[in-house]
């Protein structure tokens, strides 16, 4: 069995999950996950899939195939690394009245010490009281074993502070 990561993009419409599903059922392949979600009228996704080997050029041809029924869609195969660094599971929330620039500094933060992003959800949202935007941020990271929790801490109260922001690990 063959891994492959595919994305997608199209105008959002009843029926897209559908026509994935049976097109990777039909080349036998197996959808293990997959995140999807509706943004500015259009149906985004990204997903793993668990495909025989012979199978593996017909699903993609095939998946590739679907931009005529208006789908954009890469695939990639997956190629997971045995030797990866421990790292520890931490949990970021954010929120603050929204202004550009949030994600990327924080982000070059995260970067700068060596911390990856392993899930990211922002939205935009009104606050209860004001009525005003607000940014909301929540990410799951994955933290090497020798980055020092409190020294994170620090570095990024130091962001939020500058962005008005309020920041949360757990």
């Amino acid at each position: 069995m063959t891994s492959l990561v595919m994305s997608f993009i199209g105008r959002d419409k009843p029926g897209l999950v559908g026509l994935l599903s049976k097109t990777i059922a039909e080349h036998k392949g197996n959808w293990l996950e997959s995140g999807m979600s509706r943004l500015g009228g259009q149906f985004a996704g990204i997903l793993v899939i668990q495909v025989p080997q012979e199978e593996q050029e017909a699903l993609i041809e095939a998946l590739k195939g679907l931009e005529s029924q208006g789908l954009k869609v890469s695939v990639e195969r997956s190629e997971q690394s045995e030797d990866e660094a421990p790292v520890r599971a931490v949990t970021l929330d954010l929120i603050g009245h929204d202004k550009p620039g949030i994600v990327r500094d924080i982000s070059r933060a995260l970067a700068e010490m060596q911390i990856n992003v392993h899930k990211m959800q922002t939205e935009l949202t009104s606050g209860s009281m004001s009525g005003e935007l607000l940014f909301k941020a929540s990410a799951e990271l994955q933290v090497p074993t020798p980055v020092d929790l409190d020294e994170l801490q620090e570095r990024l109260e130091a962001i939020a502070s500058d962005l008005m922001v309020d920041i949360t690990l757990n």
